[in-house]
């Protein structure tokens, strides 16, 4: 029960600890999805909450939903006027180079008949590429691993886990695309959206705050190694 997961709630908004492999949109496969648990996140209003931005599948953490239709149209104001902040934790495959910087590399939509979609980096911002930068600063090193914070300034479909693969030169732990892992039932990626603020006109700010899945500690990374700077 997602119930259980509730990181923020008031009268206009929803914050959910979202589980990795759980889609915030209905798979084609017609498997389960955010939608199949939002009957049980009204708390006495009638409407179902609507989600305002996504995260991918095998992304867990802060996902913020709206629950009316006139506040979802200015938290989506929020996210389009680039006021929202978004906090990021990744344990990336091998050990970054630098302590930390802001990657500015536009990213490009391509799709092959054999592979699918993906998304790559394009540093000469060719025509159809989208602007895309990513705040970064490595937190710890562990087993030839780093453990990233990720401040996304911009919000690209795959932002991070390209600027990771292709910027940084080490992709996200797990990742089935841009990295070394696979799409089985029960593969980790280890990307977590920890933290979420949205400013509000005349009201106090939407903050909320996901703890660090047990996926990463398995890893060996602590709520210690993923407190934020001072």
């Amino acid at each position: 029960m997602l119930a259980n997961h509730v990181l923020f709630l008031d009268g206009e908004a929803l914050v959910i600890d979202k589980p990795a492999g759980l889609p915030v949109d209905r798979p084609r496969d017609g498997s389960l999805s955010l939608e199949n648990h939002l009957d049980g996140l009204t708390f006495a209003f009638k409407r179902w909450p609507v989600p305002v931005h996504r995260l991918d599948r095998d992304t867990s953490g802060c996902l913020l939903l709206s629950r009316n239709p006139k506040a979802h149209a200015r938290l989506q104001q929020a996210f389009e006027q680039g006021l929202v902040r978004k906090r990021y934790l990744a344990v990336l495959e091998g050990v970054v180079e630098g302590e930390s910087g802001l990657i500015d590399l536009a990213l490009a939509k391509v799709s092959t008949a054999e592979t699918g979609w993906r998304m790559v980096g394009d540093p000469l911002g060719a025509k159809g590429s989208k602007a895309s930068r990513t705040a970064w600063r490595v937190l710890s090193i562990k087993d030839g691993r780093s453990f990233v914070e990720f401040i996304p300034e911009t919000g690209r479909t795959h932002q991070i886990r390209v600027h990771a693969a292709e910027a940084l030169g080490a992709a996200v732990v797990g990742d089935p695309i841009y990295g070394t892992g696979t799409k089985a039932a029960g593969a980790s990626t280890l990307l977590h959206a920890a933290e979420l603020m949205v400013p509000r006109a005349g009201k106090e700010p939407i903050i909320a705050k996901a703890p660090l899945p047990e996926r990463f500690i398995a890893a060996g990374f602590t709520e210690a190694d993923a407190a934020p700077a001072q």
